[in-house]
């Protein structure tokens, strides 16, 4: 049983290195279309931001992956494991074929699977769920609106300025408002993985408190926290480390098609509207990571950059890819649902194992 825990764990980290992969394009795809910053440049400056999360954001998301969208006490080994399998799979498709899908989607959709499947879903937690869904169309809506108003007011602000200067003063503006999204990033997309591994550990180490590898990673500090008064989910500190590092080292390496659909392919982004589409983008992310709701940042950019782009006119869009990535959006939890709970079907019916 160890042997599976700490494969699944690793599983676990793989899929936050793909997450970062992926989700690479969320935080550098304006900075890089305006030319701000150098692609190479803008991934490190990217990954640095994402990291500083780490030390400024409490553990509510990790909570709400690991408590709050299905009954705890169905997760074990193998549900996890039937997750990750099927998030994996999942974003390592759409990264491929260039479609910025959520990967936080992907592992609630593989979370659910595995225990729709299993027990029923009288098991799911409904309002953590609705409260995820929700956010499928407020977190672009309102990344859309705050960009597009932001735009709007900043063209005000600026309509007799000299145009160069004006995209001069905002090129180097958007290096706050990248690090801005790369640190609600890493506040929201950081913890994920890092829930599932924590509850995992959790339920390996209610199973077999003795073990001394299980204690080494999850016992002792949990023990100790407890001593402490601490209530709340716990996460072990060399987890946090890991996990915020992992998906740092995933954006330096980059989705680069994915990058290019978001960078290009739905408007045209000139430094004031990168900055915008990031500003309005970040305040979406901070503001979820601290209420601990799991939001895309796919979903939340991709807004952004439309209500940025409609400042100059509904054509000057490109709806088609806009369309495409919607359909993406939508598709991505009954997907990952689906290939997780056949996952989880076949290794508890078939090869006998599970609960």
């Amino acid at each position: 049983m160890l042997a599976v825990v700490l494969i699944t764990a690793f599983i676990a980290l793989v899929f936050s290195f793909t997450n970062g992969m992926n989700d690479a394009a969320n935080c550098i795809a304006s900075v890089v279309a305006t030319k701000a910053l150098p692609p190479k440049v803008a991934v490190g400056w990217a990954a640095f931001w994402i990291f500083m999360a780490l030390f400024i954001f409490d553990t509510t998301v990790a909570a709400t992956m690991g408590e709050g969208i299905v009954d705890k006490e169905k997760i074990d080994v193998y549900v996890i494991l039937a997750a990750l399998l099927g998030s994996v799979l999942w974003i390592f498709i759409c990264t491929k074929v260039g479609l910025p899908i959520s990967a936080s989607h992907a592992l609630i959709g593989g979370l659910i699977g595995p225990v729709w499947f299993r027990y029923g879903a009288a098991h799911l937690i409904g309002s953590g769920i609705f409260k995820v869904v929700s956010f499928i169309v407020i977190s672009p809506v309102l990344g859309m609106v705050m960009g597009f108003f932001l735009n709007c007011l900043f063209m005000l602000i600026f309509r007799r300025a000299r145009a160069r200067r004006v995209d001069k003063a905002f090129r180097r503006m958007q290096l706050v408002s990248s690090a801005a999204f790369s640190l609600g990033f890493g506040g929201n997309d950081g913890q994920k993985t890092m829930g599932i591994i924590a509850i995992l550990f959790a339920s390996a180490f209610a199973a077999d408190p003795s073990n001394p590898v299980l204690q080494l990673l999850y016992g002792n500090g949990a023990e100790a926290a407890r001593a402490a008064g601490y209530t709340g989910f716990f996460v072990p500190g060399w987890l946090k480390y890991t996990c915020y590092g992992l998906i740092a080292l995933g954006t330096v390496t980059g989705g680069w098609s994915v990058i290019r659909t978001l960078g290009d392919g739905l408007s045209k982004l000139y430094p004031t509207q990168g900055f915008c589409a990031e500003a309005s983008g970040a305040i979406t992310l901070i503001l979820t990571a601290v209420l601990g709701i799991p939001v895309s940042t796919t979903h939340t950019i991709t807004g952004s950059i439309i209500g940025t782009g409609l400042t100059r006119g509904f054509k000057t869009v490109r709806w088609i890819t806009a369309k495409n990535i919607v359909v993406a959006w939508f598709l991505t939890i009954p997907a990952v649902i689906v290939v997780s709970g056949v996952i989880y079907v076949i290794m508890y019916k078939w090869m006998g194992i599970g609960v």
